[in-house]
């Protein structure tokens, strides 16, 4: 009988630690979630995106210069 007690604490104790990762992170997208990227993250992620979907040179240099162009307007 002893054993079986044991077992369902640490069963119990799982099921703790993992609703307590689950909900750290969801807490973590929440709170990322109401943040607003900076600019130059903005920059970064619109010229990797640019990398990713451009093959030709000239379509990436487009990408590219298009992504300058709107992080020029972009303020932190």
């Amino acid at each position: 009988m002893r054993r079986r007690q044991r077992g369902d604490t640490v069963g119990t104790l799982v099921i703790l630690i993992a609703l307590g990762i689950a909900g750290y992170y969801g807490y973590q997208y929440i709170m990322q979630a109401e943040e607003a990227p900076s600019c130059k993250a903005q920059l970064n992620a619109c010229i990797s995106k640019c990398r990713r979907t451009s093959t030709e040179a000239p379509q990436l240099q487009a990408c590219q210069e298009d992504c300058r162009t709107k992080g020029e307007s972009c303020k932190d």
